[in-house]
């Protein structure tokens, strides 16, 4: 059943080739052999280097929690794993465990938190609603409500039905499936890959732009060549050689930094926006109020909030990569 639930999510079920099963009823675990626990230690040992997260939920009705992670499985994970051990409360199915609080050991966080379901409250109850609305309906819903008691997800629900105690089920006949017969790996066939339009056309779109503004400034340049200087559209042919240049230089600097990089390289260079800032504080100050004060204001303060969202964006990207 366990395994059936785990791949039905896309992961894979560890077995081991044993006949002994390690449920003890009713969710929980039960005390399993000296020779299972051997070997399921051996297994947990070799996939511990490759395995990034635990999470280990094992409990036993009126017993401590089973140690289940040792501590030579904790410092086999590579620096920066984690261990959230859900049965913390119970002394936890972690060696290094400690109910209650986060350690870190052999650089693995290890999460002790014995009230997890409280700090996820509202998590908690939406999967917990969502399981009943399941199960309502499963049972008929509102107009064809009924209880089946052959159904092997509603009978051991039932404690009382028709005037009778029901508690506890009887035992399921159901028998557990044969451990598959291992079988020669088969090579998957490479898909063939098809060609990313997407870079082409960024690449054309690009030069079309730079075509378009490197012609607008060539006619900026002609009309205000015998102009003398101070005149508004030979500003303007200024201002536009900068824009145009700005616009040249930025592409080319953006677009040979990998896309891995785009993010933390645009968040800092909001700081460029301290120029808009300038702007707007001088625009702001040389109009005599007006319409053009309130611009210059409201550029500068939209620019402080760029700048300041760039650092705060960079900071929580750097902060991703920090180990405690």
């Amino acid at each position: 059943e366990a395994k059936e639930q785990v791949e039905s999510m896309g992961g894979e079920f560890l077995e081991l080739q044993f006949e002994e099963s390690g449920d003890g009823g009713g969710g929980y675990a039960k005390v399993m052999s000296d020779e299972f626990l051997a070997a399921e230690r051996k297994l947990f040992l070799e996939i511990a280097p490759k395995t990034d997260i635990v999470i280990t939920t094992a409990l036993i009705p009126g017993r401590p929690a089973p140690i289940l992670w040792e501590a030579d499985m904790v410092a086999a994970m590579k620096p920066g794993s984690v261990v959230v051990d859900l049965a913390s409360v119970q002394g936890g199915n972690c060696e290094l465990t400690q109910p209650g609080q986060v350690v870190v050991e052999h650089g693995v966080t290890i999460v002790g938190h014995e009230d997890l379901t409280s700090r996820l409250a509202t998590t908690a109850s939406q999967l917990y609603g969502t399981n009943l609305i399941n199960l309502l309906d499963d049972m008929g819903g509102g107009e064809g409500f009924k209880i089946d008691m052959e159904d092997e997800v509603i009978r051991p629900a039932v404690v009382t039905h028709a005037g009778a105690v029901t508690w506890p089920p009887p035992a399921s006949t159901k028998a557990a499936p044969p451990p598959p017969k291992p079988s020669a790996p088969k090579a998957a066939p490479v898909p063939e890959a098809k060609p990313d339009a997407s870079p082409e056309r960024a690449r054309w779109i690009a030069a079309g732009i730079g075509i378009v503004l490197l012609l607008l400034w060539v006619r900026a340049r002609m009309l205000t060549s015998g102009m003398p200087a101070g005149e508004p559209l030979q500003d303007f042919a200024a201002h536009l050689t900068v824009f145009v240049l700005a616009c040249f230089v930025g592409w080319q600097v953006v677009w040979n930094v990998t896309p891995a990089l785009h993010t933390p390289l645009m968040s800092v260079t909001n700081a460029i926006s301290g120029i808009i800032i300038l702007g707007g504080l001088l625009a702001a100050t040389d109009a005599a109020g007006g319409v053009a004060a309130w611009l210059g204001a409201l550029a500068a303060l939209f620019a402080m909030i760029n700048v300041a969202g760039g650092f705060l964006v960079s900071k929580r990207m750097l902060d991703m990569f920090r180990r405690e």
